[in-house]
């Protein structure tokens, strides 16, 4: 085996470890369970056959056995069983204490790279000026709908308005109305002046929107300031009017902190 492969094996191992120890603590658990199972039938004999030998000994009646004394007759049958215990304790221990540290690493990452996107969001307001920021804000919402026409997606209706609108987060078309929607936010900016902070769901909650998967990891801090929604008026591929909702301030990663 070359260098080349075993450094190869070695990266492929570190970077799954998680998922490595977590398979051995799996296998750890069964294995620990059967060790036990079969050595039960062992220690029962060492305990039948000490109370055999304290009736040849001393008689009829007395080979009644204490919980201590039972246990160090039979311990060592189950010693095997409680190594592998331990074992398989440490690599669950283990596998969590890496899964913490890589995700301190990308909530570090991640809120270095939001720093860095917010201050080249103000330098391009700053250089080119709000209006041409608009205009690529526009721009860029017209492409996430050529991309995903409303033709090949469900429309959402949530009965709250007939406009039909884009969730540029998600991806979804639903129908309601841009006052609508405006009220709902003020309404979850004000709840979140009490509660510190709120997540995604709960704003499509509020829009009568199912919930996603991301949505309940994302959010917004009372720190963030209000959620304020930023719309861009496009056409859709069939040249039906549509309404693309974002956010100013995008939800964010840890938002509960």
């Amino acid at each position: 085996m070359n260098a080349k492969v075993i450094k190869d094996l070695r990266k492929a191992i570190a970077k799954n470890s998680p998922t490595i120890l977590t398979g051995l603590g799996v296998a750890g658990v069964i294995t620990t369970a059967v060790m036990a199972v079969k050595a039960t039938p062992k220690a029962l004999q060492l305990l039948e056959d000490e109370r055999y030998n304290r009736r040849q000994m001393d008689g009829p009646n007395t080979d009644v056995i204490e919980a201590k004394d039972a246990i160090l007759i039979a311990w060592k049958c189950y010693a095997p069983a409680a190594v592998m215990g331990v074992l398989t304790i440490a690599c669950i221990i283990a596998a969590n204490s890496i899964n913490l540290r890589r995700n301190a690493a990308l909530a570090g990452l991640y809120s270095l790279s939001e720093a860095a996107l917010k201050e080249y969001q103000n330098k391009v307001v700053e250089t080119i000026g709000k209006n041409k920021e608009l205009a690529i804000r526009d721009e860029i919402a017209k492409d996430k709908v050529d991309r995903n026409p409303v033709g090949d997606s469900e429309v959402i209706l949530t009965g709250k308005g007939e406009t039909l609108c884009y969730d540029a987060l998600c991806g979804r078309y639903f129908k309601s109305n841009i006052e609508q929607i405006r009220k709902v936010l003020n309404d979850v900016s004000r709840e979140m002046l009490s509660d510190s902070f709120v997540s995604l769901n709960e704003v499509y909650y509020k829009l009568d929107l199912t919930g996603t998967k991301i949505g309940d990891l994302i959010g917004w801090h009372v720190d963030d300031g209000l959620i304020e929604p930023e719309f861009s008026s496009v056409l859709n591929s069939d040249g039906t009017p549509c309404l693309v909702m974002d956010f100013t301030t995008e939800p964010r990663y840890m938002y509960r902190d």
